[in-house]
């Protein structure tokens, strides 16, 4: 029997969404990678105990990919645990495991997934690098879902390490209460209310016709770190870094921003000054982010990052735990829309330029439905043409920008997967055309950037995670000796 939605009788099925069949595309076939860094040694048979009684109750994870003539269907089917997880015997005394660990990732992201089980696996690596004990790998095709619900949905099987029961927390955004105001204030709210949807329907309008464009003919500058033709199949290096969430609250609390805004300005600051290098300019001095005003190379050089907007309202860790509990979908899927961010790539005399002007950009796409719009019209033409259709619209999309980016929040305290404390999580993607993928992930008191690379166009991905992390070092350091900090700039 055929159950579109829930679990009844013997036999599960589900058509894909047409989101997911976008994902199931040749040329745009892409999956979910996650690091995932320990403090101890991994024990495989805990690791496969503790997912059988949680992941893989989602119905995502217990469901093979079934197609029937030009159906695509979800059919759910036993798991066996043993086929999912793998285990390599390694020589815990190799000369070198950082090396090994990118290699290794590197490899799997070569092999198709098979399609005669669910679409997803994890690899345990019982060997120390620099910042972790072992490593596990997971894999996950993006049919199953979008990157922040299946990040979310690892994060439920996870438990706060100060408290085994507990899940762990997530900081959520505060919204602005409603306060008391007189007839006064009422005419100004009014008055600025009718000013911010006549800018709203403007930028939308302004960011619809460039997305257009897009589609149609307006390509990034050529640079170099964008991808030709074909990147999407080229095997990708994934390089990650960690840098202290203490210094990037340290700048945003001084310059009175976000956290958004510090970290799209060190990025900048960071592809400013890898760039000026690659473009074999001499002016660099200081070997900082602060450099002489010789922008040559980079004048006019149009690079934007595309960046997937999760659109589905948050599901909290509870829910998704709840969810695996009751072996229910709940709300699951890919509901995502487009958002093209211009990066400024420019050298800035003030390194705090770097952070005024990503708020500026930030500050301008919130006031923008841009995300909204290029969802409906994905699902519309997903819909009426048909998932081919949609995959050549993505991939141009995707192929006219340069990169890829994304931030995410994660927990506020320290947790155990399956008993396993966790040092960091590093999450990428790879199956779609760019070249450079950059993500920044928070943990505690710390965030990871995970650098996805093309090697054939970016040799050198160390060198771009050196170059963010002195990038921050220089534009804090800016900040105390310009004295901005406040007794309180340090707290959240």
């Amino acid at each position: 029997m055929v159950n579109n939605g829930g679990k009844s009788g013997d036999i599960y099925e589900e058509l894909l969404s047409p989101a997911a069949l976008l994902f199931q595309a040749p040329n745009f076939n892409c999956h979910i990678i996650a690091i995932m860094g320990c403090k101890t040694s991994i024990n495989p048979s805990v690791i496969k105990e503790g997912l059988r009684h949680t992941l893989i109750k989602h119905p995502r994870f217990s469901s093979k990919l079934v197609v029937q003539g030009r159906k695509k269907k979800w059919t759910r089917t036993t798991v066996n645990v043993e086929n999912h997880v793998i285990v390599p015997e390694l020589d815990p005394k190799m000369e070198n495991p950082d090396q090994f660990v990118e290699d290794y990732i590197s490899y799997i992201t070569t092999n198709p997934l098979d399609y005669s089980k669910p679409l997803w696996e994890v690899h345990l690596l019982n060997v120390k690098t620099s910042d972790a004990e072992a490593v596990g790998v997971f894999r996950i095709h993006h049919s199953i879902g979008d990157g922040a619900s299946l990040i979310s949905l690892l994060l439920a099987c996870t438990r706060k390490t100060s408290d085994p029961e507990a899940l762990p927390t997530i900081p959520v955004q505060k919204r602005g209460g409603s306060s008391t105001a007189t007839a006064g204030w009422f005419c100004w709210w009014l008055l600025l209310a009718i000013w911010s949807a006549i800018r709203l329907i403007w930028n939308t309008i302004a960011d619809l016709v460039t997305f257009l464009a897009t589609v149609l003919f307006l390509k990034d500058t050529e640079n170099p770190l964008k991808g030709g033709p074909g990147v999407e199949l080229v095997p990708k290096r994934f390089v990650h870094r960690t840098i202290g969430l203490d210094d990037i609250k340290l700048v945003k609390n001084a310059m009175n921003m976000t956290i958004n805004d510090v970290i799209l300005g060190l990025t900048q600051a960071a592809l400013s000054r890898y760039l000026h290098r690659r473009y074999g300019d001499k002016a660099m001095q200081n070997g900082g982010a602060k450099r002489e005003s010789n922008n040559t190379p980079l004048k006019n050089l149009r690079l934007r990052a595309a960046i997937l907007v999760n659109l589905r309202p948050t599901t909290g860790i509870q829910a998704l735990a709840d969810m695996m509990a009751k072996e229910s979908k709940g709300g699951w899927g890919n509901w995502i829309g487009y958002i093209l961010l211009p990066f400024t790539i420019a050298l800035q005399n003030d390194p705090l330029d770097y952070i005024r002007v990503a708020k500026a950009t930030i500050d301008r796409r919130k006031h923008s439905l841009e995300a909204f719009c290029t969802f409906s019209t994905a699902k519309f033409v997903l819909y009426t043409f048909g998932a081919k259709v949609a995959a050549a619209i993505a991939h141009r999309v995707l192929s006219n920008t340069t990169m890829a980016f994304s931030n995410v929040v994660g927990p506020l305290e320290e947790i155990s997967f399956y008993g396993h404390p966790m040092a960091y999580l590093a999450p990428s993607v790879y199956g779609h055309p760019h070249a450079l993928t950059i993500h920044f992930q928070s943990y505690v008191n710390k965030v990871t950037f995970c650098v996805a690379v093309d090697p054939n166009v970016i040799p050198d991905p160390h060198l771009l995670c050196k170059d963010i992390e002195e990038s921050l070092k220089v534009i804090k350091d800016c900040v105390v000796e310009r004295g901005l900090i406040e007794d309180d700039a340090a707290q959240v």
